[in-house]
Order: C-alpha cells, then sequence, then structure tokens
C-alpha cells in the first residue's frame, strides 16, 4: 500500500532527498510505503523486523565466503582442465597489465559485496541486541554508500555471458563457488528488498528534532531535519550537512564530458582478442552482442545491449538534460524528471556486465596455441566510462531542479 505524506498529523519530520520538501512521515503499517507528496519518491518503506533481514544478511556473508573459497567455472578442452576463483580474474588482469582494471572487479565483484554484507550484519546485530553505539551510524551510512558498488547481481549476469562464450570451446560445468556466486546476489537482493533502513536509523538514534542557529537542513543520509550550521556533522550517521552538494553541476558537466569522450572508444576499441590455433580475433562490445545473437541467446544479447550500449548513453543524455534544466530554470516535466534520474542513478552499475565476462574468460581460456582470451583496451575505456557515469549521477543533485523553479540559486 502506497501512503501519500500529509504535512501535518504524524509522528516524524523528513526532507525528502530528491527534492527538498520537508513533511511529516505517519506511522505505517507493515509493508506500507510512503511517498513524497510533491516529488513521490519513497521515504519509508515499512518491512519485517530485524530478524528477517539480519538472517539474509548473515546467509549472504557465508555464501559469500564460499563463493570466494571454491571455484566458480570450470573448463576442459582437449584433456586440459582449467577452474577459476574469483579473485582469478583480477590476478588474470594483473598479468595482462591491465591492473587498474583488475582494481575495479576486485573490489566490485569481492571486497564491496563482503564489506556491505558484513557492515549491514553488524548493525542489525547491534540494533536487535538494544545498542546504540556511535559508530553505528556512520558504519550504517558506510553500508549505503557501499550498495551501488557491491555488484555480485552484475557478476553473475556478466558469468552467463562468459558461460555462453565458454561452451564453443570446450565441456563446461558450474563449480560450487559460482552457484555460491548466485546464492549470493540473491541473498544480497533479498536483503536491500527487506531491509527497512528507517527503523534502522531510528533505532540507532530516536528522530527528535535538532535545532540550531542555521537553516534547516535535511541530511543527504539518513533524512534527519536539523538546523544546525551548514556543514556541521549529522549527529545521527556523521555525514556532513550542506544545503545542496557543493558545487554539484560543475562536477556534473565535467564527469559527463569525460564520460562522453570515453564513450566512443569504448564501443569502438576491441575489449578483447579471442585467439584460437594462434589467430587472435579482436572483439568489441557489438560483435560480442552479435555472437550472443548468433548462438540464439536473444535475452542475454538483448540485456547486454541494453546495459553496455544503451545505458550509459542514457545517462550521458539524461544529466545533460537535468543540468540544462536547471541552468534555464524550465518547470515543466519535473516529476517525470526526477523520476528519471533515479531510474539513471540506479542502472549505471548494470553496465558492467562486459567487464565481469572479460575477467572471467581472461582467468579461464589459457590453452596456450589452442585458445587464449586478452584484454584489450577497449576493456579499460568501457569500465572508466562506467565509473565515470555512476560518479556524474552521484555528483549531481537533483534537488536543484525543484530549487530552479522556486527562484533559489545553488
Amino acid at each position: 500500500m502506497d501512503t501519500p505524506l500529509e504535512e501535518s498529523g504524524a509522528a516524524e519530520e523528513v526532507a525528502c532527498h530528491d527534492c527538498a520538501q520537508v513533511q511529516t512521515l505517519p506511522p505505517l503499517g507493515l509493508r506500507s510505503v510512503a511517498r513524497c507528496i510533491r516529488c513521490d519518491a519513497v521515504l519509508d518503506r515499512r518491512e519485517p523486523p530485524d530478524s528477517t533481514p539480519l538472517a539474509l544478511a548473515l546467509a549472504g556473508l557465508f555464501c559469500g565466503l564460499m563463493a570466494n573459497a571454491f571455484p566458480i567455472i570450470e573448463v576442459s578442452l582437449a584433456g586440459r582442465v582449467r577452474s577459476n576463483l574469483l579473485v582469478s580474474g583480477p590476478r588474470a588482469l594483473i598479468s595482462d597489465q591491465m591492473p587498474v582494471l583488475a582494481l575495479l572487479v576486485a573490489f566490485f565483484s569481492i571486497v564491496f559485496p563482503l564489506l556491505w554484507l558484513g557492515a549491514v550484519s553488524y548493525v542489525l546485530l547491534r540494533v536487535r541486541a538494544g545498542t546504540r553505539a556511535r559508530e553505528l551510524g556512520p558504519l550504517f551510512r558506510l553500508a549505503e554508500r557501499l550498495r551501488p558498488w557491491a555488484m555480485t547481481e552484475v557478476y553473475v549476469i556478466g558469468g552467463f555471458v562468459a558461460f555462453t562464450r565458454l561452451e564453443e570451446l570446450g565441456r563446461v560445468s558450474i563449480g560450487t563457488g559460482g552457484w555460491a556466486v548466485a546464492a549470493t546476489a540473491f541473498l544480497t537482493f533479498l536483503v536491500d528488498q527487506v531491509l527497512d533502513r528507517r527503523h534502522v536509523w531510528d533505532s540507532i538514534r530516536r528522530p527528535a528534532p535538532v535545532r540550531g542557529p542555521g537553516p534547516t537542513l535535511g541530511c543527504p543520509q539518513c533524512d534527519l531535519v536539523t538546523t544546525l550550521p551548514e556543514g556541521s556533522r549529522c549527529p545521527r550517521c556523521r555525514c556532513q550537512m550542506w544545503r545542496r552538494k557543493r558545487d554539484s553541476l560543475n562536477r556534473t558537466v565535467a564527469l559527463v564530458i569525460a564520460g562522453a569522450a570515453l564513450y566512443l572508444p569504448a564501443n569502438i576499441l576491441p575489449i578483447m582478442a579471442v585467439g584460437r590455433l594462434g589467430r587472435p580475433t579482436p572483439d568489441t562490445i557489438l560483435t560480442g552482442i552479435g555472437e550472443l545473437v548468433r548462438r540464439g541467446y536473444w535475452p542475454l544479447a538483448i540485456i547486454v545491449l541494453f546495459a553496455s550500449v544503451l545505458v550509459p548513453v542514457l545517462k550521458l543524455v539524461s544529466l545533460t538534460w537535468f543540468v540544462v534544466a536547471v541552468r534555464q530554470r524550465w518547470r515543466w516535466a519535473l516529476r517525470f524528471r526526477t523520476r528519471l534520474y533515479r531510474l539513471v542513478d540506479g542502472i549505471g552499475r548494470w553496465s558492467n556486465i562486459d567487464v565481469f565476462m572479460i575477467s572471467l574468460l581472461v582467468a579461464l581460456v589459457q590453452f596456450g596455441v589452442l585458445a587464449t582470451v586478452e584484454p584489450k583496451a577497449g576493456a579499460v575505456a568501457f569500465a572508466a566510462v562506467v565509473v565515470i557515469t555512476m560518479f556524474a549521477a552521484e555528483a549531481f543533485d537533483p534537488r536543484l531542479m525543484w530549487d530552479a523553479v522556486e527562484g533559489r540559486d545553488e
């Protein structure tokens, strides 16, 4: 049940993180959703008690550790067998002189997912025990910041793409680690869906009004409303609070320009070279999609086309539109633009499918003259586009679009 907020008559005062509207959050029943009265953003979603996400997070952490301990995929070609661990992809990329790409793969597929699950588990355990330690707010804020960068679900799709490419080489089987990765991705998704974030924040610190000499400020991380001076630390999560993100438009423009400059080489340059019988064949993102179509994997080809080709364009065009709209103080389609911002901010991570696919193939397909896979410069350019556009979406402050029509400056 979705509940639009009223501006009076309930318990907690919150500031919408997308449009800055200060409003009162009413008590909600289980499975109810409270939305902003102005931009329709979800401000609260009442989910099951802490025990459900805690159990799922602990199970996900266990599966994540298993995923790092056991082989993911095994390939057999001409009597030779190769298998890989999660860490094998980054190691292979380092061996091929791609240290930056190796670090990105390692952090996105190993470090950040485990950190996120571990931080959420720890916070929920302390909340369930009734503890209100000072470190819980900053730790849960860190977990919230890490969530977009924990990409186990994206890694699984990349693994499916790699599996289809490996099938033409020889016998392929999924190892214990592969099933553990899939289980981790599924459990991570469930935790993300059932975690009642506002309940966690309220358990860390009750949302009593914090008064001070400054204007009304809403914490960008935990939505606590205060009147502390700009630049103060949030009493609950210790996030530094400003009326709006500092230098938001200039940072967004710079990052969009950088992403647009890299987009063309990312799609034209080969992302890897597939060698068969000593003859390497360059492979771009588009030729990889064509290979999936040729082998009859239409749904997977559509997913890769959307995630790797169309999503970066959507992000670059949308963010450019948002900046122009703020500069020109356009009043039309405000709610649509805000919803579009939420979309582009959430889907950018899925563009990393090809990056994970390359890391798997580079680690597995090393059969000498029979078959090899080598990463190429296009993979680095493409990974840079994904990361830069994610930073660009994070740099943009959607509240500026609403400020613009109210005659406020950045």
